[in-house]
């Protein structure tokens, strides 16, 4: 893949993903508007977040990141990728049924296991009612991932980026006309994503046919392929466990705290913009890209594809933290502060956004190395930072939240996600020259560290002189984009005038597409 046709897939993840969470704004804003922080939207966050977590555990953890690189190597070698792919298909059916019935007897317990907090209380009761009818997504949603790996190894970028849209789709409009019905927004929105979950697979299964890889669910076989892949994901099932541990002792310790599930709920959507627009896009990319030039034996190729995927994730990622941390509180305002959502509520949110804007960056290059690891199917290394990071996450969040309360849980994640990109960078050092950044990206990257720290000054003088406009009425949404387009523009300046990018660069990559 030439580094144009790279930076081409980069911005046709990206471009559906921002896309997807434009609409999952719209959603939560929706969804906080009519519903509040109270306990229906904690019973939502914590049921919502449960099939989520084993979707990462996994689908996209443990099975695509050993899947895809497996499954690019045989069709680089001109292997029986099709066999393979539908092999794995079976026997994660197989596993994703008997986990979702396992799920349904045990869904009390699994509750008490995210949020004891809540036993007791209204909301525990409302979260085991929500969580067995959320539960089926992980079904359709993991199988749709597996699909995806492969249309994101053949280069077909555009339907597994855009499935997550649907998700929204069906969740806005479900609750649009049940408001509109006068029925139970709560219930709607839940039914809601089970079905959103069947129209995802949908898609990418489509998608995946006309690319000329059909498949269908048959009676899982243990062969030696799949023993290798089992053997592969088993690591990173561990790691991505552990990823999951983390979420899940924060959300324990929130759980004792009024409302502060839903808080940091909140302010992980918003930091999950620039991430899942960058991070998720550069990563989906470059594990197949890695992967095929590994198989080539192309150290060269290996090193231009990370170098160009850094330049672009940082030059997008280290603004948007900045963002995060100088003006936390008129993005917060501005996009959920309404209906049942009060200032009080905007407050705390804007916090734990300047919280995890300081670890941005660290999640983003999270996704940017471990794919070096994963293109080797070497899952056991990032499995065992991955218990370093936890053990660090676990001692701040439960040592912090009696001196400091809730926002101890970011804090923590921010500080594990740090120490996690440590111990990924001191392991890749080993690699040899295919993981050292070129000339090029190392020239660049202190530049668009100054060109952010320029931005975060502009932003910050600009939110200051409007003021007040921030926080009245229907002008507030005015006086936030112009807030917004005035860090963009001196970003876009100072970057072109110092060197930190060539935006030449990027209308030539949009012509080509």
């Amino acid at each position: 893949m030439k580094p144009i046709r790279l930076m081409s897939g980069f911005l046709t993840v990206g471009f559906w993903t921002l896309a997807s969470r434009i609409l999952g704004f719209v959603r939560d804003a929706m969804i906080l508007g009519w519903l509040g922080t109270g306990p229906a939207y904690e019973a939502f966050v914590v049921a919502f977040r449960l099939p989520n977590m084993f979707r990462r555990f996994f689908a996209e953890g443990a099975f695509n990141t050993s899947f895809v690189p497996i499954f690019a190597k045989k069709l680089q070698g001109g292997q029986d990728a099709q066999g393979f792919a539908s092999e794995a298909f079976s026997g994660l059916v197989a596993v994703l049924i008997a986990l979702t019935l396992l799920a349904q007897a045990a869904m009390p317990w699994l509750i008490w296991g995210l949020a004891s907090g809540f036993a007791g209380q209204e909301k525990f009761d409302l979260s085991v009612e929500f969580g067995r009818i959320a539960f089926p997504y992980i079904l359709f949603i993991s199988l749709a991932a597996l699909l995806s790996g492969v249309l994101n190894a053949l280069g077909h970028f555009a339907a597994a980026a855009a499935a997550p849209i649907l998700l929204n789709v069906v969740l806005v409009g479900s609750m649009g006309v049940v408001a509109w019905l006068g029925g139970d927004v709560a219930r709607a929105l839940v039914w809601g994503i089970p079905v959103a979950g069947v129209a995802q697979m949908a898609l990418v299964w489509v998608a995946a046919q006309r690319a000329g890889f059909r498949l269908i669910p048959g009676r899982p076989r243990w062969t030696p392929e799949m023993r290798h892949l089992v053997s592969v994901a088993v690591p990173a099932a561990l790691a991505g466990g552990v990823v999951q541990v983390n979420l899940l002792v924060g959300q324990q310790v929130a759980s004792y705290f009024d409302r502060a599930v839903g808080w940091l709920y909140a302010a992980d959507r918003l930091y999950q913009l620039p991430l899942g627009v960058v991070a998720i896009a550069v990563g989906v990319v470059l594990l197949p890209e890695l992967a095929r030039r590994l198989q080539a034996n192309d150290p060269a190729g290996a090193r231009d594809a990370l170098s160009r995927g850094t330049e672009v994730s940082l030059a997008l990622t280290i603004p948007a933290a900045v963002a995060l941390v100088v003006i936390p509180l008129p993005l917060v305002s501005v996009m959920f502060e309404r209906g049942a959502t009060t200032a009080t509520d905007s407050a705390a949110i804007a916090m734990a956004v300047l919280v995890y804007g300081l670890g941005l960056p660290a999640f983003v290059l999270q996704k940017l190395y471990q794919p070096l690891f994963y293109a080797r199917e070497d899952t056991r290394a990032p499995f065992r930072y991955a218990v370093a990071a936890m053990v660090v996450n676990a001692v701040l969040a439960i040592g912090l939240a009696p001196v400091i309360g809730w926002i101890a849980c970011a804090i923590a994640t921010t500080v594990a996600a740090w120490g996690m990109v440590g111990l990924l960078y001191v392991g890749s050092r080993k690699m040899g020259d295919a993981v050292r950044l070129d000339a090029r990206c190392t020239y660049r990257l202190p530049r668009i560290v100054l060109a952010s720290a320029l931005m975060g000054a502009v932003l910050a003088a600009v939110n200051l002189g409007l003021g007040d406009w921030l926080y009245t009425g229907g002008v507030r949404y005015i006086a936030l984009t112009v807030l917004v387009a005035a860090g963009m523009v001196a970003y876009g300046l100072i970057g072109q005038a110092i060197g930190a990018f060539r935006l030449s660069e990027f209308r030539a990559v949009l012509r080509r597409r």
